[in-house]
Protein backbone atom coordinates (compact mmCIF):
# COMPACT_ATOMS: atom_id res chain seq x y z
CA UNK A 1 0.00 0.00 0.00
CA UNK A 2 1.10 3.40 -0.80
CA UNK A 3 1.91 5.18 2.52
CA UNK A 4 -0.29 9.07 3.38
CA UNK A 5 2.11 11.58 2.02
CA UNK A 6 3.47 9.75 -1.23
CA UNK A 7 2.87 11.57 -4.31
CA UNK A 8 0.34 10.75 -7.34
CA UNK A 9 0.87 11.77 -10.89
CA UNK A 10 -1.41 12.55 -13.26
CA UNK A 11 -0.97 12.66 -16.69
CA UNK A 12 -3.20 15.43 -18.31
CA UNK A 13 -4.58 18.52 -16.98
CA UNK A 14 -8.52 17.92 -17.25
CA UNK A 15 -11.75 18.00 -14.96
CA UNK A 16 -11.16 14.32 -14.69
CA UNK A 17 -7.85 15.04 -13.40
CA UNK A 18 -9.23 17.42 -11.07
CA UNK A 19 -11.71 15.20 -9.57
CA UNK A 20 -8.70 12.34 -9.18
CA UNK A 21 -7.03 14.78 -7.01
CA UNK A 22 -9.65 16.05 -4.49
CA UNK A 23 -9.89 12.00 -3.77
CA UNK A 24 -5.90 11.89 -3.47
CA UNK A 25 -6.03 14.92 -1.49
CA UNK A 26 -8.90 13.01 0.92
CA UNK A 27 -6.78 9.96 1.06
CA UNK A 28 -3.49 12.13 2.14
CA UNK A 29 -1.77 11.98 -0.92
CA UNK A 30 -0.38 15.10 -2.67
CA UNK A 31 -0.90 15.31 -6.39
CA UNK A 32 1.69 16.56 -9.37
CA UNK A 33 0.14 16.94 -12.60
CA UNK A 34 1.80 17.03 -15.98
CA UNK A 35 -0.13 18.16 -18.94
CA UNK A 36 1.05 20.92 -22.18
CA UNK A 37 0.04 24.15 -21.75
CA UNK A 38 -3.78 24.78 -21.96
CA UNK A 39 -6.71 25.14 -19.60
CA UNK A 40 -5.45 22.95 -17.21
CA UNK A 41 -8.16 23.34 -14.49
CA UNK A 42 -6.79 20.32 -12.88
CA UNK A 43 -3.73 21.79 -11.51
CA UNK A 44 -5.84 24.22 -8.78
CA UNK A 45 -6.45 20.93 -6.99
CA UNK A 46 -2.97 19.35 -7.01
CA UNK A 47 0.17 20.30 -4.79
CA UNK A 48 2.47 21.15 -8.00
CA UNK A 49 1.64 20.88 -11.75
CA UNK A 50 4.40 20.49 -14.46
CA UNK A 51 3.31 22.79 -17.83
CA UNK A 52 5.35 21.08 -20.58
CA UNK A 53 4.91 19.15 -24.21
CA UNK A 54 4.12 15.80 -23.96
CA UNK A 55 7.84 14.98 -25.63
CA UNK A 56 9.79 16.82 -23.60
CA UNK A 57 12.26 14.56 -22.03
CA UNK A 58 13.82 17.06 -18.95
CA UNK A 59 10.04 18.02 -17.76
CA UNK A 60 8.82 14.24 -17.88
CA UNK A 61 12.21 12.97 -15.77
CA UNK A 62 11.31 16.02 -13.59
CA UNK A 63 8.05 14.71 -12.96
CA UNK A 64 8.92 11.02 -12.62
CA UNK A 65 11.02 11.86 -10.03
CA UNK A 66 8.31 13.50 -7.74
CA UNK A 67 5.95 10.62 -8.39
CA UNK A 68 5.68 7.23 -6.56
CA UNK A 69 2.87 6.25 -8.63
CA UNK A 70 1.56 7.91 -11.76
CA UNK A 71 -1.87 7.36 -13.61
CA UNK A 72 -3.63 8.89 -16.43
CA UNK A 73 -7.20 10.99 -16.77
CA UNK A 74 -7.39 10.59 -19.95
CA UNK A 75 -6.60 7.96 -22.59
CA UNK A 76 -5.36 10.14 -25.97
CA UNK A 77 -2.39 10.60 -23.70
CA UNK A 78 0.38 9.81 -26.08
CA UNK A 79 1.87 6.20 -26.05
CA UNK A 80 5.71 7.54 -26.33
CA UNK A 81 4.98 10.08 -23.23
CA UNK A 82 4.47 6.96 -20.68
CA UNK A 83 6.86 4.37 -22.17
CA UNK A 84 9.16 7.39 -21.20
CA UNK A 85 8.51 7.10 -17.72
CA UNK A 86 9.87 3.98 -15.20
CA UNK A 87 7.47 1.46 -15.38
CA UNK A 88 7.42 0.84 -11.94
CA UNK A 89 6.00 3.81 -11.35
CA UNK A 90 2.24 2.99 -13.95
CA UNK A 91 -0.32 2.06 -12.03
CA UNK A 92 -1.63 -0.09 -14.79
CA UNK A 93 -0.19 -1.16 -17.90
CA UNK A 94 0.35 0.51 -21.21
CA UNK A 95 -1.23 -1.78 -23.25
CA UNK A 96 -4.47 -0.37 -21.61
CA UNK A 97 -3.57 3.07 -23.80
CA UNK A 98 -2.22 1.08 -27.13
CA UNK A 99 -6.01 -0.67 -27.42
CA UNK A 100 -8.20 2.50 -26.45
CA UNK A 101 -6.05 4.95 -28.93
CA UNK A 102 -7.58 3.32 -31.63
CA UNK A 103 -11.00 1.98 -32.86
CA UNK A 104 -10.12 -0.59 -35.15
CA UNK A 105 -7.77 -2.25 -32.52
CA UNK A 106 -10.17 -2.07 -29.86
CA UNK A 107 -13.00 -3.62 -31.67
CA UNK A 108 -11.11 -6.87 -32.23
CA UNK A 109 -9.42 -6.98 -29.03
CA UNK A 110 -12.84 -6.79 -27.78
CA UNK A 111 -14.43 -9.05 -30.62
CA UNK A 112 -11.78 -11.95 -29.84
CA UNK A 113 -13.20 -11.92 -26.35
CA UNK A 114 -16.83 -12.51 -27.41
CA UNK A 115 -17.88 -9.24 -27.35
CA UNK A 116 -20.11 -7.80 -30.34
CA UNK A 117 -19.60 -4.69 -31.67
CA UNK A 118 -21.28 -3.11 -34.08
CA UNK A 119 -20.48 -3.99 -37.91
CA UNK A 120 -16.76 -2.47 -38.84
CA UNK A 121 -14.08 -2.49 -41.31
CA UNK A 122 -10.36 -0.56 -41.13
CA UNK A 123 -10.32 2.24 -43.71
CA UNK A 124 -7.04 3.55 -44.64
CA UNK A 125 -7.58 4.37 -48.46
CA UNK A 126 -9.86 5.73 -50.82
CA UNK A 127 -10.98 2.10 -51.82
CA UNK A 128 -11.61 0.66 -48.65
CA UNK A 129 -14.03 3.22 -47.23
CA UNK A 130 -15.63 1.86 -50.97
CA UNK A 131 -15.29 -1.69 -49.91
CA UNK A 132 -16.92 -0.95 -46.52
CA UNK A 133 -19.62 0.99 -48.05
CA UNK A 134 -20.34 -2.22 -50.21
CA UNK A 135 -19.24 -4.57 -47.56
CA UNK A 136 -21.64 -3.20 -44.32
CA UNK A 137 -23.98 -0.59 -46.17
CA UNK A 138 -25.74 2.48 -44.81
CA UNK A 139 -26.31 4.23 -42.71
CA UNK A 140 -23.22 4.02 -41.15
CA UNK A 141 -20.13 6.13 -39.31
CA UNK A 142 -17.11 7.18 -40.46
CA UNK A 143 -14.66 7.91 -37.39
CA UNK A 144 -11.40 8.69 -37.20
CA UNK A 145 -9.07 5.98 -35.75
CA UNK A 146 -7.55 7.80 -33.32
CA UNK A 147 -8.04 10.84 -31.24
CA UNK A 148 -11.51 11.28 -31.65
CA UNK A 149 -14.23 11.73 -29.07
CA UNK A 150 -17.32 13.60 -27.53
CA UNK A 151 -18.87 13.71 -31.35
CA UNK A 152 -15.02 14.80 -32.91
CA UNK A 153 -13.74 13.17 -35.77
CA UNK A 154 -16.84 11.42 -36.94
CA UNK A 155 -19.27 11.75 -40.09
CA UNK A 156 -22.46 10.57 -40.46
CA UNK A 157 -23.44 8.56 -43.97
CA UNK A 158 -27.41 8.13 -43.93
CA UNK A 159 -27.30 7.18 -47.81
CA UNK A 160 -25.95 5.56 -50.72
CA UNK A 161 -26.45 8.90 -52.48
CA UNK A 162 -24.09 10.70 -49.35
CA UNK A 163 -21.59 7.80 -49.53
CA UNK A 164 -21.30 8.66 -52.83
CA UNK A 165 -19.79 12.49 -51.79
CA UNK A 166 -18.08 11.09 -48.86
CA UNK A 167 -14.21 10.82 -49.40
CA UNK A 168 -11.21 8.99 -47.53
CA UNK A 169 -10.11 11.89 -44.96
CA UNK A 170 -6.69 11.29 -45.22
CA UNK A 171 -5.99 9.29 -41.73
CA UNK A 172 -6.61 6.04 -40.82
CA UNK A 173 -10.49 5.38 -40.03
CA UNK A 174 -13.46 2.96 -39.19
CA UNK A 175 -16.37 2.22 -40.54
CA UNK A 176 -19.55 1.25 -38.61
CA UNK A 177 -23.06 0.55 -39.55
CA UNK A 178 -25.64 1.55 -37.90
CA UNK A 179 -27.17 -0.04 -34.89
CA UNK A 180 -30.61 0.04 -33.82
CA UNK A 181 -31.10 0.67 -30.44
CA UNK A 182 -33.03 1.43 -27.50
CA UNK A 183 -30.66 3.05 -25.10
CA UNK A 184 -26.95 3.42 -24.49
CA UNK A 185 -25.42 2.65 -21.36
CA UNK A 186 -22.12 1.74 -19.75
CA UNK A 187 -20.34 -0.82 -17.57
CA UNK A 188 -17.96 1.09 -15.01
CA UNK A 189 -16.05 -1.33 -13.03
CA UNK A 190 -13.04 -0.74 -10.63
CA UNK A 191 -9.84 -3.62 -10.22
CA UNK A 192 -7.74 -3.66 -7.33
CA UNK A 193 -4.32 -4.68 -7.88
CA UNK A 194 -5.27 -8.14 -6.57
CA UNK A 195 -7.62 -8.77 -9.21
CA UNK A 196 -10.74 -7.92 -7.32
CA UNK A 197 -13.08 -6.40 -9.32
CA UNK A 198 -16.08 -4.36 -7.96
CA UNK A 199 -18.91 -2.81 -10.50
CA UNK A 200 -21.14 0.53 -10.04
CA UNK A 201 -25.05 0.21 -10.99
CA UNK A 202 -25.14 1.37 -15.11
CA UNK A 203 -27.00 4.41 -15.87
CA UNK A 204 -29.23 4.88 -18.83
CA UNK A 205 -27.05 7.60 -21.49
CA UNK A 206 -28.30 10.15 -23.38
CA UNK A 207 -25.83 11.79 -26.00
CA UNK A 208 -26.78 14.79 -27.72
CA UNK A 209 -23.99 16.10 -31.08
CA UNK A 210 -22.02 13.05 -30.18
CA UNK A 211 -21.76 14.35 -26.46
CA UNK A 212 -23.37 12.74 -23.31
CA UNK A 213 -25.98 14.84 -22.32
CA UNK A 214 -27.37 12.73 -19.67
CA UNK A 215 -26.94 9.69 -17.20
CA UNK A 216 -29.99 8.03 -15.21
CA UNK A 217 -30.79 5.71 -12.96
CA UNK A 218 -32.90 3.39 -12.93
CA UNK A 219 -31.79 2.55 -16.24
CA UNK A 220 -34.58 0.70 -17.29
CA UNK A 221 -35.77 -2.95 -18.05
CA UNK A 222 -33.97 -3.37 -20.94
CA UNK A 223 -30.41 -2.26 -19.80
CA UNK A 224 -31.27 -3.97 -16.25
CA UNK A 225 -31.65 -7.39 -18.84
CA UNK A 226 -28.17 -6.93 -20.33
CA UNK A 227 -26.23 -6.06 -17.57
CA UNK A 228 -25.13 -8.78 -16.24
CA UNK A 229 -23.76 -10.47 -20.10
CA UNK A 230 -22.23 -6.48 -20.32
CA UNK A 231 -20.61 -6.84 -17.13
CA UNK A 232 -19.12 -10.43 -18.09
CA UNK A 233 -17.28 -8.78 -20.83
CA UNK A 234 -15.79 -5.83 -18.95
CA UNK A 235 -14.42 -8.42 -16.75
CA UNK A 236 -12.66 -9.76 -19.27
CA UNK A 237 -11.28 -6.66 -21.32
CA UNK A 238 -10.05 -5.73 -17.53
CA UNK A 239 -8.66 -9.46 -16.62
CA UNK A 240 -6.89 -9.61 -20.09
CA UNK A 241 -5.42 -6.00 -19.79
CA UNK A 242 -4.04 -6.94 -15.70
CA UNK A 243 -5.94 -3.51 -15.73
CA UNK A 244 -5.51 -1.29 -12.53
CA UNK A 245 -7.86 1.67 -11.15
CA UNK A 246 -11.71 2.37 -12.98
CA UNK A 247 -12.01 1.09 -16.60
CA UNK A 248 -15.75 1.65 -18.69
CA UNK A 249 -16.81 0.41 -21.14
CA UNK A 250 -19.77 1.73 -23.27
CA UNK A 251 -22.79 -0.41 -24.69
CA UNK A 252 -25.78 -0.33 -27.31
CA UNK A 253 -28.92 -1.51 -25.47
CA UNK A 254 -30.46 -3.95 -28.64
CA UNK A 255 -33.37 -6.09 -29.08
CA UNK A 256 -30.50 -8.53 -29.24
CA UNK A 257 -28.52 -7.98 -26.22
CA UNK A 258 -25.64 -5.38 -25.56
CA UNK A 259 -23.64 -4.41 -27.99
CA UNK A 260 -19.90 -3.14 -27.54
CA UNK A 261 -19.33 0.70 -28.45
CA UNK A 262 -16.13 2.06 -27.30
CA UNK A 263 -14.13 1.65 -23.60
CA UNK A 264 -12.20 4.04 -21.63
CA UNK A 265 -9.65 3.45 -19.64
CA UNK A 266 -10.14 6.05 -17.26
CA UNK A 267 -12.92 7.81 -15.04
CA UNK A 268 -15.89 8.26 -16.76
CA UNK A 269 -18.30 10.88 -17.57
CA UNK A 270 -21.06 8.77 -16.60
CA UNK A 271 -19.69 8.13 -13.33
CA UNK A 272 -20.19 11.36 -12.29
CA UNK A 273 -23.06 10.59 -10.31
CA UNK A 274 -21.55 8.14 -8.15
CA UNK A 275 -19.55 11.49 -6.13
CA UNK A 276 -23.18 11.82 -4.08
CA UNK A 277 -24.94 9.05 -5.42
CA UNK A 278 -22.57 5.67 -4.39
CA UNK A 279 -20.99 4.70 -1.21
CA UNK A 280 -17.68 5.44 -2.58
CA UNK A 281 -17.17 7.21 -5.98
CA UNK A 282 -15.49 6.29 -9.15
CA UNK A 283 -12.92 9.07 -8.17
CA UNK A 284 -12.08 7.84 -4.80
CA UNK A 285 -12.05 4.26 -5.89
CA UNK A 286 -9.76 4.67 -8.70
CA UNK A 287 -7.03 6.36 -6.06
CA UNK A 288 -7.71 3.48 -3.90
CA UNK A 289 -6.85 0.99 -6.60
CA UNK A 290 -3.53 2.42 -7.58
CA UNK A 291 -1.82 2.72 -4.21
CA UNK A 292 -2.77 -0.62 -3.37
CA UNK A 293 -6.15 0.23 -0.92
CA UNK A 294 -8.82 -1.59 -0.62
CA UNK A 295 -11.78 -1.00 -2.42
CA UNK A 296 -14.32 1.10 -1.38
CA UNK A 297 -18.31 -0.38 -1.70
CA UNK A 298 -19.78 0.34 -5.11
CA UNK A 299 -23.60 0.41 -3.76
CA UNK A 300 -26.33 3.06 -5.05
CA UNK A 301 -27.19 5.33 -2.36
CA UNK A 302 -30.79 6.44 -3.80
CA UNK A 303 -33.68 5.25 -5.59
CA UNK A 304 -32.80 7.74 -8.01
CA UNK A 305 -30.27 9.49 -9.67
CA UNK A 306 -29.81 11.96 -12.57
CA UNK A 307 -26.49 13.58 -13.65
CA UNK A 308 -26.76 16.27 -16.23
CA UNK A 309 -23.55 17.78 -17.85
CA UNK A 310 -23.66 21.76 -18.42
CA UNK A 311 -22.21 22.50 -21.74
CA UNK A 312 -20.92 25.57 -22.44
CA UNK A 313 -22.30 29.34 -21.71
CA UNK A 314 -25.14 27.17 -19.67
CA UNK A 315 -22.20 27.44 -16.66
CA UNK A 316 -22.56 31.42 -16.82
CA UNK A 317 -25.95 30.92 -15.20
CA UNK A 318 -25.20 27.85 -13.47
CA UNK A 319 -25.37 28.90 -9.67
CA UNK A 320 -29.58 29.26 -10.53
CA UNK A 321 -29.40 25.75 -10.16
CA UNK A 322 -29.01 25.47 -6.37
CA UNK A 323 -32.62 27.50 -5.68
CA UNK A 324 -34.29 24.52 -8.08
CA UNK A 325 -35.86 22.04 -5.81
CA UNK A 326 -34.77 18.46 -5.37
CA UNK A 327 -31.42 19.22 -3.54
CA UNK A 328 -28.58 19.43 -6.78
CA UNK A 329 -25.58 18.79 -6.17
CA UNK A 330 -23.63 21.12 -8.85
CA UNK A 331 -19.82 20.99 -9.89
CA UNK A 332 -18.44 23.80 -11.72
CA UNK A 333 -14.80 22.61 -13.30
CA UNK A 334 -13.11 25.90 -13.28
CA UNK A 335 -13.20 26.63 -16.68
CA UNK A 336 -12.00 29.88 -18.05
CA UNK A 337 -13.55 30.02 -21.71
CA UNK A 338 -17.29 28.62 -21.50
CA UNK A 339 -17.35 27.98 -25.41
CA UNK A 340 -19.67 25.97 -27.27
CA UNK A 341 -19.47 22.45 -27.10
CA UNK A 342 -17.40 22.74 -24.18
CA UNK A 343 -18.25 20.95 -20.55
CA UNK A 344 -17.96 22.94 -18.27
CA UNK A 345 -19.52 21.41 -15.38
CA UNK A 346 -22.46 18.97 -14.36
CA UNK A 347 -25.24 18.90 -11.93
CA UNK A 348 -26.16 15.25 -9.61
CA UNK A 349 -30.06 15.18 -8.49
CA UNK A 350 -30.87 12.04 -6.42
CA UNK A 351 -33.98 10.77 -5.30
CA UNK A 352 -35.24 9.16 -1.67
CA UNK A 353 -32.47 7.17 0.13
CA UNK A 354 -32.14 3.61 -0.53
CA UNK A 355 -32.36 1.33 2.88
Amino acid sequence: MLPPGSTIGILGGGQLGRMMAVSALQLGYRVIGYAPEGDNVAADACSDFITADWDDAAALAQFAAACDVVTWEFENVPVATVQALPSPLLACPLRALEVAQDRFHEKHFVSQLGGTPAPYAKVESEQDLADAFITIGTPGILKTARDGYDGKGQWRVRTVLEAGSTHFPGVPCVYEGFVTYETEFSVILVRGKDGTIKFWDSTANLHEGGMLALSVLPAGALVEAQVREARDLAGKVADELGYVGVLTLEFFATRDGPVFNEMAPRVHNSGHWTIEGAATSQFENHIRAICGLPLGVTKTRFASIEMRNIVGEDALKAHAILAEPGEPHLHLYGKAEAREGRKMGHVTRVGHVLK
